[in-house]
Parts: C-alpha cells; structure tokens; sequence
C-alpha cells in the first residue's frame, strides 16, 4: 500500500509593518515651503538685497542731508522737507522691487522647473499650497523689512540729530510709519507670490509687478488731472506708500485709507492666482 504524505506547510511569511497615514494639514504644509524657501540660494540673495537697500540707502540719504547742512549749502527742495523718517526709509523703492521679485520667483520658479507637479501631488486641494507660500513669505519679508527699517531710524536719527530733521522714535507717528514701512513690503512679497502664480513665468510676473509699481503711475501723470486725483491715490504703489507717509495732503490717501487699498490690490491678486491655480493644470 502506497503512502502519501503531504508536505509541511511553508511558515507564514511575516505581515510587513504597515506605513504610517500622513494626513495634509496646514502646519505640515507650511512647513515644506519654509524648508523650500530657505534651501533656494535665491531667497538668500534677494532678500540680502532687500535688506542692503533699506538700511544703505536710507544711512547714505541721512549722510548727506547732514554734509548738506554743516557744509551750509542750500538744500535742493526736494529735501528741504526732509524728516529722519523719510531719509530713513528712502531705500524702501529698490527695496520694493527686490521682494517683490522674490516673491514671484517662490511661485514662479516651480513652474519653471517643474517642481510644482510634486507639490500638487503631495497636495492634492492646491489652494493650501498658495496660501502657505504667501503667509511664509508674507511673514519672512515683514518682519525684515520692519526690523530693517527700525534700525535705518535708530542710526539715521543719530546722524541727522541737531538738525530741522531731527527726530525720536517717540515723537507723533514715527512708529505707525516704520510699521507701515514694513507692513507695506511684506504685502508687496505677498502680491509677487500671486503674480507667480498666475502668470506661472518668472519674466512675466516680474514685469507686471514693476510695471504696477513703478510704471503705472508715470503713466497716470499723462492723464486729465481731475483724472489723476480721482485714480492716482489708489493705484498700488501710491496708496502703499500713504501708509508709511509721515503728512498727507489732498491729493493722497489717510494712513488707514491707503492700508485698506492696498490690502484690497493684495487680495485681489491672490484671488487671480486661486482661480488661476484651481481652475488650470500645471
């Protein structure tokens, strides 16, 4: 009688340990754009450069203003209202240009390299995606931007004291200016966030974004004049600026009416890129 014998049952092969579920949450969302923003040598640059324009321009126009006035020259009238404020932030136009810069290059740049597709992968509702990258920039350039400035004042102050411009933190509307100052150019890093998105190209965002701040204006001054009081103190650049203008007349906007303005050209370009980014692929 023949045997039949089945063989052993091969061993279970052990259960591999399952992966832990990573959920997408803002925190951890903001965190991968502040690790992307400082590994990029760009961000390291341009925002060195922001900083060097604040803080040198403002000393150098502080200088001289003082050898202006101790060599007893007359003063060119452009300067004959010069206050330690407004010497103190006279590099806030290149500074302007360099975090807006950055800031299209943070969106921007990911398009160009095709990086965007494995951010939109990692997080599929996108729109979490824009607003960590404007709140990590909008953050990094504030608080630079206002640090920068604070100290400007501090030194400027000291050079121009026994001056007409003479000034201390302590005196009306120093701090609201410096406030203003630093919370104008964080916003400015805000809207080259958006610009980036929307025209996903670096030229492109970086055009608009000068010709909204710098070129738009000059144009306007072609206008009727009724033309330029009605529109001039609401384009970005001149409605920015009223935030951190020390006097006003009528043909500016009130510090909280220029904030409010601005806030709005803010929001408006952001609400662009969300549609941008929703409603088209990368």
């Amino acid at each position: 009688m023949t045997t039949i014998t089945s063989a052993p049952a091969s061993a279970s092969t052990p259960a591999r340990p399952t992966r832990p579920a990573y959920k997408v949450t803002g925190p951890r969302v903001l965190r991968s754009e502040w690790a992307k923003l400082w590994s990029l040598r760009s961000t390291w640059i341009a925002l060195g450069l922001g900083v060097l324009f604040l803080v040198a321009f403002g000393l150098i126009a502080a200088a001289r203003y003082k050898s202006v006035i101790t060599s007893g020259q007359r003063l060119d009238p452009d300067w004959a209202d010069s206050t330690a404020v407004s010497l103190s932030l006279f590099g806030t136009g290149p500074a302007q240009l360099a975090l807006g810069v950055l800031g299209v290059l943070v969106s921007a740049g990911e398009y160009t390299t095709g990086m965007v597709r494995s951010t939109l992968a990692a997080v599929p509702r996108r729109l979490p995606v824009l607003w960590s990258k404007s709140a990590v920039f909008g953050l990094i350039a504030l608080v630079a931007a206002t640090v920068s400035v604070v100290v400007t004042f501090l030194i400027a102050s000291g050079i121009v004291s026994g001056t007409r411009a003479a000034m201390t933190i302590s005196d009306p509307g120093v701090v609201r200016c410096l406030l203003g100052a630093g919370l104008y150019l964080g916003l400015v890093g805000v809207i080259g966030v958006a610009l980036g998105a929307v025209l996903r190209s670096v030229a492109g965002g970086i055009a608009v974004l000068v010709g909204a701040l710098m070129l738009v204006p000059g144009l306007i001054s072609l206008l009727p004049s009724s033309w330029q009081d009605n529109i001039g103190p609401y384009l970005p650049s001149n409605a920015g600026q009223s935030m951190f203008a020390l006097t006003h007349d009528a043909t500016s906007l009130s510090p909280t009416a220029g904030l409010v303005a601005f806030v709005g050209w803010t929001v408006l370009a952001l609400a662009g890129a969300a549609y941008r980014l929703v409603r088209t692929d990368a």
